[in-house]
C-alpha cells in the first residue's frame, strides 16, 4: 500500500498522542453495584461576596433603596430640595426622604439612583417600578420616573418613562412600568418630584419583570437559570464567613431577612472592608435575598436547602478573645433561632407564630427542611462547647433534622485533627471540610477518602476550589484537576454525602475572591471551567457506585498509573453507566476497559471536556469557548480500548 502524506501525517498524530503508551486495564464489575450516591452529593454553595446577592442573583436593581446605609445618600445623586427624613412607614428601616418644590419654574427636585456598577436594562424587555409614598400634606402630586443613560451624547438621556400619581398623606405603594427603547448597561433611575407639591419617598424599587419564576421580589433570570442547569442536590446558604460576621452585630441574622421585604433592615456585609485590595466600601447587604426566598429557591431548582447558622461565635480569624463571644451559658436565644427556623421552615402555621410567617408569605406547604449547618469554620474547644448545647436541644426537639458541624478551615493540620474525633463523639451527621488548595494538593488527594471510616459522621466537602499557583483565576486545567479529584469524592459515597464547589458567584467589577463558579456583568454573565466539570459530575453522578480498579487499587492519579484519575456508577433511573476518566498528564493514555460479565455492544454518549491551552478561560466575550463536547459512543464488552488524550476529562455512558 501506498503510504500517502495524509496517512503519515495522521499516524504521526496518533503516535503523538500516546499510542505507543502503556495501557491500563480498568476491571469493572457492572453487575455489581455497591454503596448508593446521595441526592445532594453535588450541589451549590452561596455567600454574599463578591456582589453575589446585591447586585448579582438577586435582581432588584437600586442600591441603597430605603436610604439606610450610613450615608443615607449613597447610590444616589439629589437635586433641588430633597430632605433626609426619620420616622417612616417601616420601624426597622425608618428613614425616607421628601421632595419638596425648589421655589423656582426651572430648578427640579430629583433624586438618581446608580444601582451596582449602573443598572443594565434590556431594550423591549419591562421593568417594574414600585415606591412607597404619601403627600404629607394632603391632596394629590405626581412623580415622573426616568431610566436615563447619561453617559453617552444623545440628544435625549432618557430611556423610557412613566409617571405615578400618589394621593393622601397615609404611605400606599404605588408601581409603574417602564419599557426601554434599547439595551444598555449603565442606566440610572431618576425620580422627578412635583414642581408644586410636597412629597415623601421610601423604598424606591426597580426590578425587571422577567425574573426567574417570575416573583416580584425575584432572582435574575440568567443567573438563577445557571443554577438550575446545574441540577444540584443541595444548596448551601447564606454563606461562608458572613454567617459569623467581623462580630456578633454584623453576623447574618435570619429573622431578619423574613416578612415585609420593606421591613427588613439592613446589614454590614463583612466582605466589604475584608480586602484592601479590592475595597468596596458601599457593598452590604439588604436582606431582600433572605431566607425565605433561599428556601424558596432551593425547591425551585430541585436542592435540599442547607441553612448555615451562627453558633455563637464572631469569626475566630479575627476575634482571638474569648469576650469576642457569647458565653455558653447565655447561647439560649442563638439556639431559639435554630430551634424557629426549623419551625420557619418545616411548621404547622396552626401552631407556630414562624411557620405561619412562612404562609403569610405565600408557602403554607413546609419546606421539608433536613440538614441545619451549625457554625463555619469555627475551631478549637471553644467550637465544641458552643456546639453541644445547640446539638442537644436539636435532637431533643427534631431528631430526624441532620446536624451538620464543622472541621475548621484547614483540610489537614491540628484543628483539622483535633475537631474530626470531637466530631464523631458530639454525633455530628456530617462534618463540614473546607479546602483552598494547589494544584499539588489535587492531585495527590485523589484516594483522601478511601481511608475514613465507614461509619458514624459523614463528609460534606462544604468549600473547595482548585487555587493555582500564581493562577488564582478560572483556568481549565485547575478545573481538571477538580475533575480528578472528584472520582475519590464518587467513588467513596458511603463516606462523602455532599460536595459543592466554592465562591458561587461573582461579578467583573466587583469581586473580591476568585475563583469563582459563574461570572457576570450588569447584563450577560459566563460559567466558567469549574462550572463545566460541576455540571457534568452533577448530570451525571448516578445512584451507585460500581467498582473500578486497575491492578488492583482505585485509580487515584497513584505513581504507576500515569496521572490517571477514574471512576464509575450506575445511574437505576437512567439505566446506564457512567465511567469517568480524567487524564492529567502531558500525554495521552491507551486505557481498555474490562467489563467482567458483559457481552456485545453497548450504545451511548461521549462527554470530552479538553483545552489545548490549559490557562485558558471562558469570558463574557467568549462564554461557551471551553465546554463539553458530546458525541456517540458503541462500548464493545467483554473489553474496549480507548484511549484518553492528554488533558482531558471523558465521560462513557452507556446503556445496560
Amino acid at each position: 500500500m501506498r503510504i500517502t502524506n495524509l496517512t503519515f501525517a495522521f499516524a504521526l498524530a496518533l503516535s503523538s498522542l500516546g499510542m505507543n503508551a502503556q495501557n491500563h486495564e480498568f476491571i469493572i464489575t457492572p453487575k455489581k453495584l455497591g454503596a448508593p450516591i446521595p441526592y445532594t452529593m453535588y450541589g451549590i454553595f452561596f455567600e454574599d461576596i463578591n456582589y453575589a446577592a446585591d447586585g448579582g442573583l438577586y435582581a432588584e436593581l437600586v442600591k441603597n433603596r430605603s436610604f439606610e446605609f450610613p450615608n443615607p445618600y449613597t447610590g444616589w445623586d439629589i437635586s433641588g430640595k430633597v430632605t433626609l427624613m426619620d420616622g417612616g412607614p417601616f420601624n426597622k428601616n425608618p428613614k425616607y426622604v421628601r421632595l419638596a418644590p425648589s421655589g423656582h419654574s426651572d430648578k427640579h427636585t430629583m433624586i438618581e439612583n446608580h444601582g451596582f456598577f449602573g443598572m443594565g436594562v434590556k431594550g423591549g424587555e419591562e421593568y417594574r417600578f414600585s415606591v412607597w409614598a404619601r403627600v404629607p400634606n394632603g391632596g394629590s402630586a405626581k412623580l415622573w420616573i426616568d431610566i436615563v443613560d447619561n453617559a453617552t451624547m444623545n440628544d435625549d438621556q432618557k430611556l423610557c418613562n412613566a409617571s405615578v400619581d400618589v394621593s393622601g398623606n397615609e404611605w400606599k405603594k404605588y408601581t409603574a412600568i417602564l419599557k426601554p427603547g434599547r439595551t444598555f448597561a449603565k442606566a440610572h433611575l431618576r425620580v422627578w418630584g412635583d414642581s408644586k407639591v410636597t412629597t415623601d419617598l421610601d423604598h424606591v424599587s426597580l426590578f425587571p419583570v422577567k425574573t426567574y419564576k417570575g416573583h416580584e421580589n425575584g432572582m435574575r433570570m440568567d443567573l438563577a437559570k445557571a443554577l438550575e442547569d446545574l441540577h444540584p442536590g443541595v444548596f448551601r446558604f447564606p454563606g461562608g464567613c458572613i454567617v459569623e460576621g467581623t462580630d456578633l452585630p454584623t453576623r447574618y441574622q435570619w429573622k431578619n431577612s423574613v416578612g415585609p421585604v420593606e421591613n427588613r433592615p439592613l446589614n454590614e456585609n463583612r466582605w466589604h472592608y475584608t480586602f484592601t485590595s479590592r475595597y468596596f466600601p458601599d457593598y452590604y447587604q439588604s436582606y431582600g435575598l433572605g431566607f425565605f426566598e433561599y428556601f424558596q429557591l432551593s425547591e425551585e431548582i430541585g436542592a435540599e436547602p442547607l441553612p448555615v447558622v451562627s453558633v455563637g461565635l464572631a469569626c475566630q480569624f479575627q476575634n482571638s478573645s474569648e469576650s469576642a463571644h457569647v458565653p455558653v451559658d447565655e447561647l439560649q436565644p442563638y439556639i431559639d433561632d435554630v430551634l424557629d427556623l426549623i419551625e420557619f421552615a418545616n411548621g404547622d402555621p396552626a401552631k407556630n407564630q414562624w411557620a405561619k410567617l412562612r404562609a403569610d408569605m405565600g408557602h403554607p406547604a413546609p419546606f421539608n427542611l433536613k440538614f441545619v449547618a451549625i457554625g463555619n469554620e469555627q475551631w478549637g474547644q471553644t467550637y465544641i462547647d458552643h456546639l453541644q448545647p445547640f446539638v442537644d436541644q436539636v435532637r431533643k426537639q427534631y431528631p430526624n433534622i441532620k446536624i451538620i458541624g464543622t472541621s475548621g478551615p484547614n483540610s489537614e493540620g491540628d484543628d483539622f485533627d483535633f475537631l474530626w474525633p470531637e466530631m464523631r463523639k458530639i454525633g455530628a451527621d456530617l462534618v463540614d471540610e473546607h479546602f483552598y488548595r494547589p494544584e499539588s494538593w489535587f492531585l495527590a488527594s485523589g484516594n483522601r477518602y478511601d481511608n475514613y471510616p465507614r461509619k458514624g459522621s459523614k463528609v460534606f466537602a462544604g468549600e473547595y476550589a482548585c487555587h493555582g499557583r500564581g493562577k488564582k483565576w478560572n483556568h481549565f486545567e485547575a478545573a481538571l484537576l477538580e475533575a480528578a479529584f472528584l472520582t475519590g469524592v464518587e467513588r467513596n459515597a458511603d463516606v462523602v454525602e455532599m460536595a459543592t464547589y466554592a465562591p458561587l458567584f461573582a461579578h467583573i467589577e466587583g469581586w473580591q475572591w476568585r475563583p469563582d463558579m459563574i461570572w457576570y456583568d450588569n447584563l450577560n454573565s459566563f460559567r466558567s471551567c469549574s462550572y463545566q466539570v460541576q455540571q457534568l459530575y452533577s448530570t451525571t453522578k448516578g445512584t451507585n457506585v460500581v467498582s473500578l480498579t486497575m491492578n488492583g487499587k482505585s485509580v487515584a492519579g497513584n505513581s504507576d498509573q500515569d496521572g490517571l484519575f477514574a471512576s464509575a456508577n450506575y445511574d437505576s433511573k437512567a439505566e446506564c453507566y457512567n465511567v469517568k476518566i480524567v487524564n492529567t498528564g502531558n500525554r495521552a493514555q491507551s486505557v481498555t476497559l474490562n467489563l467482567k460479565g458483559w457481552k456485545g455492544d453497548h450504545t451511548g454518549k461521549l462527554f470530552t471536556f479538553h483545552a489545548d491551552d490549559m490557562d485558558g478561560e471562558n469570558t463574557l466575550e467568549e462564554p461557551h469557548k471551553y465546554e463539553p463536547k458530546t458525541s456517540s459512543v458503541t462500548v464493545t464488552a467483554p473489553t474496549y480500548a480507548l484511549t484518553v488524550p492528554a488533558k482531558t476529562f471523558v465521560i462513557y455512558q452507556f446503556a445496560k
